[in-house]
Protein backbone atom coordinates (compact mmCIF):
# COMPACT_ATOMS: atom_id res chain seq x y z
CA UNK A 1 0.00 0.00 0.00
CA UNK A 2 1.37 3.40 -0.98
CA UNK A 3 1.92 6.03 1.71
CA UNK A 4 -0.29 9.12 1.48
CA UNK A 5 2.73 11.32 0.66
CA UNK A 6 3.38 9.13 -2.39
CA UNK A 7 -0.12 9.72 -3.77
CA UNK A 8 -1.55 12.82 -5.45
CA UNK A 9 -3.83 13.57 -2.48
CA UNK A 10 -3.19 17.10 -1.17
CA UNK A 11 -4.08 18.00 2.40
CA UNK A 12 -4.65 21.59 1.21
CA UNK A 13 -5.03 23.30 -2.15
CA UNK A 14 -4.67 21.35 -5.38
CA UNK A 15 -2.27 19.06 -7.17
CA UNK A 16 -2.23 18.72 -10.94
CA UNK A 17 -1.39 15.31 -12.37
CA UNK A 18 -1.19 13.98 -15.90
CA UNK A 19 -3.47 11.10 -16.97
CA UNK A 20 -2.53 8.85 -19.89
CA UNK A 21 -4.75 6.28 -21.57
CA UNK A 22 -2.36 3.40 -22.30
CA UNK A 23 -2.51 0.03 -24.04
CA UNK A 24 -0.28 -1.85 -21.54
CA UNK A 25 -0.28 -0.39 -18.03
CA UNK A 26 2.72 -2.39 -16.76
CA UNK A 27 4.86 -1.50 -19.80
CA UNK A 28 4.00 2.20 -19.60
CA UNK A 29 4.56 2.34 -15.83
CA UNK A 30 8.01 0.79 -16.24
CA UNK A 31 8.86 3.28 -19.01
CA UNK A 32 8.10 6.32 -16.84
CA UNK A 33 9.79 4.79 -13.79
CA UNK A 34 12.92 3.80 -15.74
CA UNK A 35 13.38 6.76 -18.10
CA UNK A 36 12.34 9.53 -15.68
CA UNK A 37 13.53 7.96 -12.41
CA UNK A 38 10.01 7.59 -11.14
CA UNK A 39 8.55 5.31 -8.52
CA UNK A 40 5.54 3.10 -9.23
CA UNK A 41 3.36 3.80 -6.20
CA UNK A 42 0.29 1.91 -7.50
CA UNK A 43 0.52 -0.77 -10.15
CA UNK A 44 -3.08 -0.65 -11.42
CA UNK A 45 -6.63 0.67 -11.10
CA UNK A 46 -5.15 3.23 -11.77
CA UNK A 47 -1.39 2.87 -12.08
CA UNK A 48 0.42 5.86 -10.56
CA UNK A 49 4.06 6.72 -11.09
CA UNK A 50 5.53 9.46 -8.92
CA UNK A 51 8.17 11.42 -10.86
CA UNK A 52 9.96 14.22 -8.98
CA UNK A 53 7.16 16.57 -7.84
CA UNK A 54 4.51 15.14 -10.21
CA UNK A 55 2.42 12.07 -10.78
CA UNK A 56 1.55 10.27 -14.00
CA UNK A 57 -1.67 8.28 -13.77
CA UNK A 58 -2.34 5.49 -16.29
CA UNK A 59 -5.23 3.22 -17.12
CA UNK A 60 -6.43 1.41 -20.23
CA UNK A 61 -9.07 3.03 -22.39
CA UNK A 62 -12.75 2.55 -21.91
CA UNK A 63 -16.20 3.80 -22.60
CA UNK A 64 -18.34 6.36 -20.85
CA UNK A 65 -18.85 6.31 -17.09
CA UNK A 66 -21.50 8.09 -15.00
CA UNK A 67 -19.10 10.98 -14.27
CA UNK A 68 -18.01 11.39 -17.92
CA UNK A 69 -21.07 10.47 -20.00
CA UNK A 70 -20.47 10.29 -23.73
CA UNK A 71 -16.66 10.26 -23.32
CA UNK A 72 -14.50 7.34 -24.51
CA UNK A 73 -10.80 7.14 -23.61
CA UNK A 74 -8.38 5.76 -26.19
CA UNK A 75 -4.61 5.68 -26.53
CA UNK A 76 -3.22 7.83 -29.36
CA UNK A 77 -3.35 6.59 -32.92
CA UNK A 78 -0.11 6.06 -34.81
CA UNK A 79 1.14 9.14 -36.62
CA UNK A 80 2.61 12.55 -36.17
CA UNK A 81 -0.50 14.58 -35.32
CA UNK A 82 -0.78 15.44 -31.63
CA UNK A 83 -2.98 17.82 -29.67
CA UNK A 84 -0.91 17.96 -26.49
CA UNK A 85 2.33 16.70 -25.04
CA UNK A 86 4.08 16.35 -21.73
CA UNK A 87 6.79 18.91 -21.04
CA UNK A 88 9.65 17.78 -18.79
CA UNK A 89 12.26 20.27 -17.59
CA UNK A 90 15.70 19.00 -16.57
CA UNK A 91 18.79 20.60 -15.06
CA UNK A 92 21.24 18.89 -17.45
CA UNK A 93 19.72 17.80 -20.75
CA UNK A 94 22.88 16.18 -22.10
CA UNK A 95 23.18 13.94 -19.04
CA UNK A 96 19.44 13.13 -19.13
CA UNK A 97 19.58 12.36 -22.85
CA UNK A 98 22.60 10.04 -22.51
CA UNK A 99 21.04 8.20 -19.56
CA UNK A 100 17.66 7.83 -21.28
CA UNK A 101 19.22 6.56 -24.52
CA UNK A 102 21.26 4.03 -22.52
CA UNK A 103 17.96 2.82 -21.01
CA UNK A 104 16.40 2.38 -24.46
CA UNK A 105 14.57 5.68 -25.01
CA UNK A 106 14.29 6.69 -28.66
CA UNK A 107 14.40 10.44 -29.31
CA UNK A 108 13.27 12.18 -32.50
CA UNK A 109 16.52 14.21 -32.47
CA UNK A 110 19.42 14.91 -30.15
CA UNK A 111 19.00 18.02 -27.95
CA UNK A 112 18.90 21.11 -30.18
CA UNK A 113 19.68 24.71 -29.23
CA UNK A 114 16.49 26.78 -29.60
CA UNK A 115 18.07 29.99 -28.16
CA UNK A 116 15.82 30.05 -25.08
CA UNK A 117 16.46 26.42 -24.28
CA UNK A 118 18.00 23.16 -25.34
CA UNK A 119 15.30 20.64 -26.16
CA UNK A 120 14.46 17.34 -27.77
CA UNK A 121 11.45 15.03 -28.01
CA UNK A 122 10.79 11.33 -27.48
CA UNK A 123 7.73 9.13 -27.54
CA UNK A 124 6.54 6.75 -24.86
CA UNK A 125 5.44 3.16 -25.67
CA UNK A 126 1.94 4.36 -26.65
CA UNK A 127 3.22 7.13 -28.89
CA UNK A 128 2.66 10.07 -26.52
CA UNK A 129 5.05 12.91 -27.36
CA UNK A 130 7.31 14.14 -24.54
CA UNK A 131 9.38 17.31 -24.75
CA UNK A 132 12.54 17.37 -22.63
CA UNK A 133 14.09 20.78 -22.20
CA UNK A 134 16.71 22.71 -20.27
CA UNK A 135 16.36 26.47 -19.85
CA UNK A 136 19.42 28.30 -21.17
CA UNK A 137 18.96 31.63 -22.97
CA UNK A 138 15.61 32.36 -21.31
CA UNK A 139 17.49 32.63 -18.02
CA UNK A 140 19.26 35.64 -19.55
CA UNK A 141 16.36 37.22 -21.49
CA UNK A 142 16.99 35.39 -24.77
CA UNK A 143 13.89 33.74 -26.21
CA UNK A 144 13.13 31.58 -29.23
CA UNK A 145 12.07 33.11 -32.52
CA UNK A 146 8.33 33.27 -33.08
CA UNK A 147 6.98 30.62 -35.46
CA UNK A 148 6.47 31.74 -39.04
CA UNK A 149 2.89 32.66 -39.95
CA UNK A 150 0.98 29.69 -41.39
CA UNK A 151 -1.96 31.59 -42.82
CA UNK A 152 -4.37 30.23 -40.21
Amino acid sequence: MAAQGDLPAPEQGIVITHFLTVRDVARSSRFYADIFGGEIVLSENPAIVKVANSWIIMNPGGGPTPDKPGVTLVAPEAGDTVSSFMNVRVADIRAFYADAVAKGAEFLTEPLDRKAELRCYLRDPDGYLIEVGQATGMLHGVFADRPAATGQ
